[in-house]
């Protein structure tokens, strides 16, 4: 097979997928494609006059996504910076998500691999987040810091001690 075959089969491909997918998800995949045509190549967010520091909060693309992953576009907590790369943790404002979420007094049942923290300066609702999906991104995949939460306040330390229970725990 040439090469013109193989794109010709891979656009074929792509048009069946797309054609499968719901309007939301089709809207999300083309601003994650069209953000990685732009951003891919930058060392760091600030190629693209991008600052972050620890305790930020970000409007983050994470790309495409795998089943039970946080993808596409999300808000997300900057834990640490290692070498222009930003350790985050994936945040959601769905209601239906921040019912689950586990909190000592209210929801003592709920999941642990979600935290509440309620609704923060810049952000319009109160917001979660998925312990579980926190990951090293280069910061380019960071659109716009939006927040800040201090490292030295108590809810960011809060935050460091549930994700420890949730990396190191030999729960599975």
């Amino acid at each position: 097979m040439n090469e013109k075959e193989v794109w010709n089969n891979y656009i074929r491909y792509r048009t069946s997928v797309y054609e499968a997918m719901d309007p939301e998800h089709i809207s999300r995949n083309l601003i994650s494609e069209a953000n990685w045509m732009v951003r891919s190549q930058c060392f760091s967010g600030e190629d693209l006059g991008i600052r972050v520091k620890r305790g930020d909060i970000c409007f983050v693309d994470f790309g495409q996504v795998y089943l039970n992953e946080s993808g596409y576009q999300h808000f997300a907590l900057v834990m640490a910076m290692s070498n222009k790369k930003a350790l985050v943790v994936p945040m959601t404002s769905n209601a239906v998500t921040y019912r689950k979420a586990y909190d000592a007094e209210e929801n003592p049942e709920g999941s642990t691999h979600l935290m509440r923290l309620g609704r923060l300066k810049g952000l319009r609702k109160p917001s979660v987040l998925f312990l579980n999906d926190v990951k090293f991104v280069n910061t380019a995949r960071i659109i716009e810091v939006i927040g800040n939460i201090s490292p030295r306040s108590r809810l960011f330390h809060q935050v460091q001690d549930r994700l420890k229970d949730v990396l190191f725990s030999s729960k599975t």
